[in-house]
């Protein structure tokens, strides 16, 4: 009697990564996050939204609890900068998350975007990415399409700062 493989639908390993985005305590706004986590999502990501005015301790718990390949810090209001160094202070000393892949974005300071100077402390301090305001969606898509889903959530040697722009305002 010969024997047929059969197919098994619905068990398929999940492609994509898991992605947290979310603001920073100061800030109120949601149609960033909106926005990201529909970019997200088209590219086969799948996306935990903490929402706006996310406490610093939250942010933590939450990034421990879904264990992201990747965070997404976003902001609007002009404060990112300064919220943005102190928050990858409190993820990178948390020992699971020391090495997770996290970016930040949007419009991170009152004056004008595109600082070199405010790039180069943001990935002094600990991020691996930065999209400002101004530059290319292209390059956070390419960004996140060079992380790997499920890996051990290390990033290539060499991460770069980079722009990205908004429409209306800032996008990240």
């Amino acid at each position: 009697m010969e024997q047929h493989a059969v197919e098994q639908h619905g068990k398929a390993e999940p492609t994509g990564l898991d992605v947290v985005v979310t603001t920073m305590a100061s800030d109120s706004h949601t149609w960033n996050l909106v926005f990201l986590q529909l970019l997200l999502e088209e590219l086969g990501h799948r996306v935990t939204n903490l929402g706006a005015c996310v406490p610093d301790g939250l942010l933590v718990a939450e990034c421990r609890r879904v264990e992201p390949d990747l965070i997404v810090l976003s902001s609007v209001n002009g404060h990112g900068f300064n919220d943005g160094l102190r928050v990858i202070g409190a993820l990178r000393a948390c020992p699971e998350l020391a090495r997770t892949p996290t970016v930040i974005g949007g419009k991170l300071g009152i004056s004008g975007s595109g600082t070199p100077a405010r790039q180069r402390a943001l990935m002094a301090a600990g991020f691996d990415g930065v999209f400002e305001e101004g530059g290319s969606v292209l390059d956070f898509q390419s960004f996140v399409g060079s992380l790997p889903a499920g890996a051990a959530r290390t990033l290539p040697a060499a991460s770069v700062a980079r722009a990205l722009p908004a429409a209306s305002g800032a996008l990240l």
